[in-house]
């Protein structure tokens, strides 16, 4: 048999030939790292790569995601069906699934999407609490495995780790184990020109169990393994290493982190470490061993499908796995407010949805950044998910905006929970990285965000977001919702929770009219845009508008149409759901922009850029180009001409304009 270290010189060997022939890449981490993860893959880690997605496995996440051959070289080692050597030959090349940083829909067994340093380990912690919640629920027989992530020091220097380790550690999350790559080295140089505290007394003071090893030698590495397994905390193993280990005039060095090692240094580094081989070989007796370490998890996979076969929850328990979700709840909820309603805030619409969907669904797991009463994101009937209840369903994360977002990635990427958070709009500055990252990889997670306006009122200028909704608009495969009223708040909780990735619902703090009434079939809000009032008058204005403004433009099409003006009513809860209508539905509700005859009108209370897109050259944009103030919100929307009398007077001046030209 092959010594560990001998394995682990096959991931050297891997990453050193990958980089190489792209000319581009992070050798380092993955040579001073292959010793541990030789030891976590060969010993500890239960997976079988003849089914990836089996449930019960455990999750591996490496957050240090620029070192992406390391895990790249333990797919193809272990016996995933890909990477290939063909593959891996093409590291960083168009098409290749070893992409520069590791992407979660390129390849089995890759848990989350990682290169944004500290994401994957908020992820992680997201894991698990994914695994604790179902065991609570299931019990060890069905759920009963552990996270381990592979974190490097820029991975503790990110902010949001200390968000995200703070969350692990309140939790006593015992079944998140993560081991840190302490080579002290960044792209700049040695981590003393940027670090100075004390890592492992950080983590200790979070409620963190820590132990340190040699990160050089695979069986201290397992004894550490084995002392974070049985201790109940979380744990942080310090694996003291070597970057770029192998290569004699470069390791320890910042030159092997993220630049290749050149041909003369790989030549050297093949010397150093016995590997007489040829680029992208690997000897029979290696590769036969790292194969036996994937089939490992032959066994326990068996036991565990005989144990999901004889118990009484199988159906529930893939259901839930699967994601299989209800749309019961939305009919009878539509009709009640139909039959009775509702003035009040979107906000309060979306905890009013969220009773009957946490109802419907016990996968939801809702939670909130320290604003519960202002989010109203917590219902009657779920409690508190916490280290004495991990069979609750609602977290506490604190102000921790970006540790919840990615917290909840990890937790719908782990899969049988569906997470939802909130906060305040305007803090979606600070949660928009792992938004944006949850987008890339399709996590299906809904973000509550309310006060979306000015109409947040004297919080002021601070509070009240303007570009913000634009911006996150802007998110490829985010879908941004602003219902105006009850009824199309339920549409889009609907709507979200039938996407396949990410959602995002903006929600007002002020009380709104219910603008519809009629009983529909049809989810409308579910299409992005659609005509709430037809004009009465001959057409020649069309008013789009989103949210709390839906109201107001209905004020506008009336004081036009008593002056003869037909105007309709078209409201835009999605812009992204409209565009992906077909051309004619589009059209219809929007005709050509060419067409001078009809005044195409924006409003939106926050910035006008990009409502172009709907209004085209010629068309008016009402919204607000400048930082909010602060004052009652009635006051606020006079003064910045949010006002049926005000935006009815810029209407008719353009169409005066426009005949005039």
């Amino acid at each position: 048999m092959p010594t560990q270290r001998r394995l682990a010189n096959a991931i050297r060997a891997l990453a050193m030939d990958a980089v190489e022939a792209a000319n581009s890449g992070h050798p380092g981490m993955p040579m001073g790292m292959a010793d541990a993860a030789t030891a976590l893959f060969t010993r500890h880690l239960k997976f079988d790569p003849a089914d990836p997605k089996w449930p019960d496995r455990d999750r591996f996440v490496l957050s240090a995601g620029h070192g992406s051959m390391l895990l790249y070289s333990l797919l193809y080692l272990t016996g995933y069906a890909r990477p290939t050597i063909e593959d891996i030959k093409g590291f960083r090349q168009l098409h290749s699934p070893c992409a520069g940083h590791p992407e979660s829909y390129e390849l089995a067994g890759i848990e989350c999407t990682t290169g944004p340093l500290g994401q994957g380990l908020a992820n992680a912690v997201g894991m698990a609490v994914a695994e604790r919640h179902l065991n609570a629920v299931y019990g060890d027989e069905l759920v009963d495995h552990r996270t381990y992530v592979i974190a490097g020091d820029g991975d503790l220097m990110e902010g949001i780790n200390h968000e995200a380790a703070g969350i692990a550690g309140n939790l006593k999350l015992g079944r998140l184990i993560v081991m840190w790559d302490d080579n002290r080295i960044t792209i700049d140089g040695s981590t003393d020109l940027s670090r100075n505290e004390d890592i492992v007394a950080r983590y200790d003071a979070m409620g963190w169990h820590t132990v340190e090893c040699d990160g050089m030698d695979s069986a201290k590495v397992s004894k550490a393994i084995d002392q974070a397994v049985a201790d109940p905390r979380p744990s942080l193993i310090r694996c003291k290493t070597i970057i770029g280990y192998g290569a004699p005039h470069k390791q320890g060095t910042a030159a092997t982190h993220g630049s290749p090692l050149g041909a003369d240094e790989v030549a050297a580094a093949r010397k150093e470490l016995g590997w007489d081989l040829p680029p992208f070989v690997i000897p029979d007796d290696v590769a036969h061993a790292w194969r036996e370490a994937g089939r490992r998890g032959a066994e326990p996979h068996a036991q565990w499908n005989a144990r999901l076969g004889a118990s009484g929850k199988k159906d529930e328990f893939l259901a839930r796995i699967e994601g299989k979700l209800s749309t019961e709840w939305l009919r009878p909820h539509l009709d009640g407010l139909i039959a009775n309603p509702q003035k009040v805030a979107t906000r309060k619409a979306s905890e009013l949805a969220l009773d009957a969907i946490n109802a419907a669904m016990p996968q939801t797991i809702g939670g909130s950044a320290d604003l519960t009463p202002s989010n109203n994101t917590l219902t009657k009937n779920i409690g508190p998910l916490d280290a004495s209840n991990y069979g609750g369903r609602y977290i506490h994360y604190g102000i921790r905006e970006f540790g919840m977002a990615a917290t909840m990635n990890g937790m719908a990427l782990h899969g049988g929970v569906l997470p939802y958070g909130g906060t305040f709009l305007v803090f979606s500055d600070y949660s928009r990285p792992a938004i944006r990252l949850g987008s890339l990889e399709k996590a299906k997670v809904v973000h509550v965000m309310t006060h979306d306006s000015i109409g947040l009122g004297e919080d002021g200028p601070t509070h009240q977001p303007i570009e913000h909704l634009q911006s996150l608009r802007a998110i490829p495969g985010l879908h941004v919702y602003r219902p105006a009223d009850a009824v199309e708040t339920a549409e889009c909780w609907a709507a979200a929770l039938s996407n396949e990735g990410p959602s995002l619902l903006a929600l007002s703090r002020q009380n709104l009219s219910q603008v519809r009434t009629k009983a529909m079939s049809d989810n409308l809000s579910a299409k992005g845009a659609y005509r709430l009032k037809a004009a009465e008058a001959p057409r020649k204005v069309i008013l789009i508008a989103t949210g709390s403004e839906v109201e107001i433009a209905i004020g506008v099409a009336a004081s036009l149409e008593d002056r003869g003006i037909g105007a309709d009513v078209v409201s835009m809860p999605c812009t992204e759901a409209f565009d992906a209508q077909p051309a004619s539905y589009r059209e219809d509700l929007l005709p050509d922009v060419s067409n001078r005859e009809i005044l195409r009108v924006s409003i939106e209370a926050g910035t006008t850029f990009g409502w172009e897109r709907y209004t085209g050259l010629h068309g008016l944009r009402i919204g607000i180009d400048r930082f909010g103030a602060s004052a009652p919100a009635t006051d606020l929307y006079e003064y910045f001409g949010l006002t049926v009398p005000k935006i009815t007077g810029r209407v008719l001046d353009h169409i005066n304009v426009r005949e005039i030209a």
